[in-house]
């Protein structure tokens, strides 16, 4: 009998134990669940999304997070989804232990709801992005713990809060772009590391705790620079103006209106001399209707197009300066043409500038990319050089660079870069990048990877062009670096003295760029923050990594993981020292390894 109640008590101990693990295991935050389907049911949305409540909310809802504990969720990521219409009242504000939300990307209107001071657990909030509008919130105190804060590209007004210096947490503060007036708090957290005030309606001067950002932060605004701002006068200090006598003062005004008058005087003769060659110019530019000539720099050009070996292209020197030319684009090493030839073929040339090197040493370094061949290398075909004239001439991809695909016309009617394709376009930049960095005895560098330098060859893979100009280019320092974007790594400060650890930089701002779908030099409504680099730094460091990832890569399933590989790769390649960054042979082992089956191609 005795044995018998023991075993009856172990059996009831071992149910009791399974039932306790299958619990624990199926811990669903249920109250949680509720509030979120009474969120969706009460806003109008377009695409579908799996919310039921048989699902599991931790396992299987998209944009859902929950605690390790499987008790409440703590992050809600709804980018993109199609949310029309005021957010539901006393629906999101009940998550009490909502870390982490969402809804940037939507069309959200109406007011900042008044009902998220709730969420007092907040780290991170992103509205960016939609139409919301009337007053920014007025206290802020409630999320001591918030971290990011973007509220860009909406129709906000009103004025900044002065409670915004309790955010003793905050590292990314972003209200770009909407209507916010009145003057900027003083306020800067040393936790402070993106800051973005631009286009708005602010007055008054930048606080001296927020001089360390970069003008760009403060853009578009009514704000008094502060090398304008007058001193103070001393009440006892005789004002100078006092001492300007009427006399000089009429003296001033009769000499201003016979240089005025003379001014004008010298502008019509300008004018009627010139008015002959001006007519005959508007001819021209009617005759061309949007085209022009690649014509000669100077009178009466010498010498002849060098062609390579394998090239089939068959014209000279005349015939490319007799060509119709279309600006592909302007940058800091020239400007670049599409040429159309009389046999209806066409190709690229790229009209250098700031080069002053001898002969011998451009006509060595043309000769080392001309050998170049690789088929993720765009190849050079044919150069020229002449005292007033440098030319380079390549292929020409009917496509466009990488940089127009990724942020040409983006909207509602355009047809996305899909991640196979900014996969593919990875590899073989890296590819070719690699190849690169094998010539010259190895010691060959790029010097300006960039998406505008980008192409995509027959197999659809990354194709690097613009290889070796750093060599040939005058020296270039200072904020002339800086004004060629984010791509260029931080130890450049001469641009003939390039590394090959500072083409593994530029690949890894090509490789944000891809993933973000942002440009690094431009703020857009997808591009928060200006510095590329140091906002995708930012966001990973603190946790947020899904909010990298560019809203048009959210409709393909299963890429997740392959997108945070990507991420970790890019990564290791803007290290800020170069020791740190890895050698261009090893990433393109790495990104080759990321989906099976590419390491054979």
């Amino acid at each position: 009998m005795l044995m018998m109640n023991m075993k009856n008590r172990l059996v009831f101990m071992i149910v009791l134990l399974f039932g306790a693990i299958f619990t624990v295991g199926n811990t669903e935050p249920i109250e949680d669940k509720q509030i979120l389907l009474d969120f969706i049911e009460k806003i109008p949305h377009s695409r579908v999304i799996n919310w039921h409540m048989s699902y599991s909310a931790c396992s299987n809802w998209t944009g859902v997070t929950c605690d390790h504990n499987r008790s409440s969720v703590i992050a809600l990521r709804l980018p993109a989804v199609s949310l029309e219409g005021q957010i539901p009242p006393n629906t999101l504000s009940r998550l009490s232990n909502l870390q982490i939300l969402s809804l940037r990307s939507n069309r959200l209107s109406g007011p900042f709801p008044s009902d998220f001071y709730n969420l007092t657990n907040l780290t991170a909030l992103h509205l960016q992005c939609n139409g919301l509008s009337g007053p920014l919130p007025s206290n802020l105190s409630f999320w001591n713990n918030l971290s990011v804060l973007n509220l860009s590209n909406n129709g906000f007004n009103g004025s900044i809060s002065s409670s915004i210096s309790s955010l003793t947490h905050l590292t990314v503060l972003s209200l770009a772009n909407n209507s916010i007036s009145g003057e900027i708090p003083d306020f800067s957290p040393a936790s402070l590391q993106v800051l973005d005030l631009s286009n708005n309606n602010l007055t008054g001067s930048v606080p001296r705790s927020l001089a360390r950002f970069p003008s760009s932060a403060f853009f578009g605004n009514n704000l008094v620079p502060e090398s304008l701002s007058l001193p103070t006068v001393s009440p006892n200090t005789p004002s100078k103006k006092s001492k300007l006598s009427e006399t000089a003062i009429l003296g001033i005004i009769i000499g201003g209106c016979v240089l005025v008058l003379g001014l004008l005087g010298l502008l019509m003769i300008i004018r009627v001399s010139k008015k002959e060659g001006v007519q005959r110019t508007d001819k021209t530019k009617k005759k061309d209707k949007g085209s022009e000539k690649l014509r000669s720099t100077s009178q009466r050009e010498t010498g002849s197009l060098v062609f390579f070996e394998g090239s089939s292209l068959a014209f000279n020197l005349e015939d490319l300066f007799r060509a119709s030319a279309e600006v592909l684009g302007k940058g800091t090493s020239g400007t670049t043409y599409k040429a159309a030839l009389e046999d209806s073929s066409a190709v690229v040339v790229k009209r250098l500038q700031g080069v002053h090197v001898p002969r011998r040493e451009f006509e060595q370094q043309m000769e080392i990319v001309g050998k170049t061949v690789h088929e993720n290398v765009v190849p050079l075909r044919a150069y020229y050089y002449s005292k007033d004239e440098k030319l380079m001439v390549y292929d020409y991809f009917n496509q466009g660079s990488v940089s127009s695909m990724l942020h040409a016309k983006r909207g509602a009617n355009r047809t996305p870069l899909d991640w196979d394709s900014r996969l593919r376009i990875v590899i073989g930049a890296a590819r070719g990048i690699a190849h690169i960095h094998t010539q010259a005895n190895g010691k060959f560098v790029h010097g300006n990877i960039k998406a505008s330098n980008t192409f995509l060859n027959d197999q659809r893979y990354g194709c690097v062009s613009d290889m070796g100009l750093a060599a040939v280019m005058s020296p270039t320092a200072g904020p002339a670096i800086r004004s060629g974007g984010e791509y260029r790594a931080p130890e450049i400060t001469d641009t003939k003295k390039v590394y090959q650890a500072s083409d593994v930089y530029s690949f890894g701002v090509l490789v944000f760029e891809l993933l973000t779908g942002k440009s690094p030099n431009h703020a857009t409504c997808s591009n928060e923050a200006v510095h590329l680099v140091r906002w995708v730094q930012s966001v990973v460091h603190e946790e947020w990594t899904a909010e990298v990832f560019d809203v048009e890569l959210l409709r393909y399933p299963n890429i997740e993981e392959e997108m945070v590989e990507m991420l970790q790769i890019g990564m290791q390649c803007v290290a800020k020292s170069p020791e740190q960054r890895p050698k261009m042979a090893d990433v393109a082992k790495l990104v080759e390894n990321i989906r099976t089956g590419e390491q054979g191609r």
